[in-house]
């Protein structure tokens, strides 16, 4: 056990004093930090008021286009030449030219402007014609619109668990989202580390280091203190991801003046809005109090969520996952001389994790409950992302610890296949290597 503990301390401090190591594990809350801030920084930053002169010559929007936010309209008399003039004199966004028209078939309407128009300008535009030429409709054919926007109905059925604790508000998508998350971060994990394992299996036995070392340990001993300790610079990394990224993003938003609302502020947000606090329409102002509604919902969902139970078991299942598939992907190493030969057994190996990554999005998270859940989240090659999905939604015990106690025991078998293909493989050169040559291995006696 000395022995083993020695190789993982060797494997552990090799890898984390690598520059490669560092720059990853500080660049990528850098990255994270960039593309969360900067774009909603710059939205700030290009931001600017857009003025549009306006010539309406068939009167049916004299004051009906009001001042929205940073959209701001002055109105123009005269001619359409005259108005060309006095908007080339001037550094406004556009001019618009609104000609006689029928409500039946409004053509005719032009935006003029000395670069191209924006097409986010073009867009807000026709919205407000629309909208405009829409309620003159209404009113030419005696409907109230208001009456009939009353009409509308908007359905939004809560989701409510009932359990021994009681009831707990749910949402579909948080809960969806939580068990996603974390199968992804464990699907690349196991890739990621994995194939590290590989490598190095394959540069020490290039480079005939593995010899030195195989006359002081045994051949399992030095396969299992290098998959725990790339395991261990695998989970220092991603903790100091976590750490950082929370770090770097609070910091980022703190020196742009970026402020997040919490849930309650944006629901009040929203009812300010809806009350006519604030200078929006009243459809603005619905759909902007329903967003708000909807992520205190989520916020509220979140914290009836298990979370010691799903991060407890997303701990197992990223090191219990990274532990079965990690050991053969070191056997694999140590089958070849170098990385092109590895195509061959790798594909059989990752196919669970490929199939279980898809079935996580179709089938598993559209009936968490069902056969094919169940069964795959028992099975060890695929348990650790499929059963990541199901928690969130509530598993019953039994069926949790049948998963881990099979992912264990799977563990223990990989080891044992992975150690008796290493211990051949490890010390073997020059020869090309086919399933059926890995099968004698297994029976030989060293």
């Amino acid at each position: 056990m000395n022995k083993i503990w020695l190789i993982i301390q060797r494997e552990y401090l090799t890898r984390v004093r690598k520059k490669s190591f560092l720059i990853m594990t500080f660049l990528t809350p850098l990255l994270l930090a960039a593309f969360m801030v900067i774009p909603a920084w710059l939205a700030t930053v290009s931001d600017s008021d857009e003025v549009v002169m306006v010539l309406d010559e068939s009167g049916r929007f004299v004051n009906k286009l009001e001042n929205k936010g940073d959209l701001k309209f002055i109105p123009l008399q005269g001619t359409l030449e005259q108005a060309k003039t006095i908007y080339q004199e001037t550094d406004n966004t556009a001019l618009l030219y609104i000609p006689p028209i029928e409500l039946d078939n409004p053509e005719g309407i032009k935006i003029y402007a000395n670069k191209n128009a924006s097409i986010q300008t073009k867009v807000r535009l026709e919205n407000m014609l629309e909208k405009e030429i829409e309620n003159q409709r209404y009113v030419a054919s005696g409907i109230d619109r208001t009456a009939l926007e009353r009409m509308k109905a908007n359905i939004s059925i809560a989701t409510v668990n009932l359990s021994e604790e009681g009831e707990k508000d749910n949402n579909a998508f948080v809960t969806s989202g939580a068990g996603i998350i974390g199968a992804v971060v464990i699907y690349f994990f196991i890739f990621m580390y994995g194939v590290q394992i590989m490598r190095g299996v394959i540069e020490e036995k290039t480079n005939r280091i593995v010899e030195v070392m195989i006359s002081s340990v045994k051949p399992f001993q030095l396969m299992m203190g290098k998959i725990v300790g790339i395991a261990a610079v695998g989970l220092t990394q991603f903790l100091l991801w976590v750490v950082l990224s929370i770090v770097v993003v609070t910091g980022v938003q703190a020196a742009f003046g970026i402020k997040a609302q919490t849930p309650m502020e944006r629901v009040e947000a929203g009812r300010a809005a809806a009350t006519g606090e604030e200078q929006v329409d009243a459809e603005d102002a619905a759909q902007q109090s329903e967003s708000n509604e909807m992520v205190a919902s989520a916020f509220k969902a979140m914290g009836n969520l298990n979370i010691p139970l799903i991060l407890g078991c997303f701990l197992f299942y990223f090191l219990g996952g990274y532990l079965l598939y990690g050991s053969l992907f070191g056997a694999i190493g140590a089958a070849v001389d170098n990385e092109t030969d590895t195509q061959q057994f790798m594909f059989p190996i990752t196919i669970p994790l490929v199939i279980s990554f898809i079935m996580s999005y179709t089938v598993v998270i559209q009936n968490p409950d069902g056969p094919v859940a169940f069964w795959m989240s028992i099975i060890p090659f695929t348990s650790p992302i499929i059963m990541m999905v199901r928690i969130p939604f509530g598993v019953p015990n039994w069926e949790l610890l049948l998963s881990m106690g099979l992912l264990i025991l799977g563990f223990i078998l990989t080891t044992w296949l992975a150690a008796r293909i290493y211990r051949v493989g490890i010390l073997m050169y020059g020869k090309k290597v086919n399933y059926k040559e890995l099968s004698k291995w297994l029976f030989y006696r060293v």
